[in-house]
């Protein structure tokens, strides 16, 4: 198959989108950011790259201190309000009904209703150009009960998140299998041809067998 060279731009996809909080419990904001992302195991740190005319940039710089509240599908109609408008104009957490949440370890308060919330303070921003980049040690994060599986592990397949893929929204949860699992003989690891070649993932107990002869 032929492929097509597109002019050199930012699509890289799935892309979370999340709600950032910022501020403290008397004066906050939240801004959706498709912007972020993990960049170290150990310790563990994020990044969100924002917009230096956005209302939440400021408030970011002077207080230091972010929570990142993952997006459900339930929740992506309030997401996305808050991403089209201003915290100069208006109380977002007012306006969506959501609760602010004293966080644990920073100032910023969390989203309740968001099953998810990673608490972060930044150690140093980066100017790139349109967005600065601020980079952030992960405090804590907290999580819904309800979320946790018996191993007290995070079941993503219930949190039903958003992910973003070049200005649309598409939801994530179905399970394809977990890291690491195409080293293992019982899996098939290779695409195959036709239509009975099973998708990655698939255990070879439940490929339809190969039909022989014909077209």
């Amino acid at each position: 198959m032929a492929k097509v060279q597109l002019k050199g731009a930012n699509l890289l996809a799935p892309l979370p989108v999340v709600m950032v909080s910022v501020g403290d419990m008397e004066n906050s904001n939240i801004i959706t950011v498709a912007w972020t992302g993990t960049v170290c195991s150990v310790p563990p740190r994020v990044y969100v790259s924002i917009r230096h005319d956005r209302y939440s940039y400021d408030m970011l710089k002077k207080g230091g201190e972010f929570v990142i509240n993952f997006t459900t599908d339930k929740l992506l109609p309030a997401c996305d309000w808050c991403g089209i408008r201003s915290g100069r104009e208006v109380d977002k957490f007012a306006e969506m009904k959501f609760t602010r949440g004293k966080a644990n370890c920073v100032s910023a308060p969390i989203i309740c209703e968001s099953p998810i919330n990673i608490e972060c303070k930044v150690f140093d921003v980066i100017n790139l150009g349109s967005h600065d980049m601020f980079l952030a040690d992960v405090l804590a994060v907290d999580v819904d009960e309800e979320f946790l599986d018996e191993n007290g592990a995070i079941d993503y397949s219930k949190a039903h998140l958003v992910c973003y893929q070049h200005g649309n929204y598409y939801a994530s949860g179905r399970h394809l299998g977990r890291f690491g699992f195409a080293a293992q003989k019982k899996y098939i690891t290779k695409y195959g041809k036709g239509k009975d070649a099973t998708a990655v993932g698939v255990p070879l107990a439940k490929r339809k067998p190969a039909r022989r002869g014909g077209k």
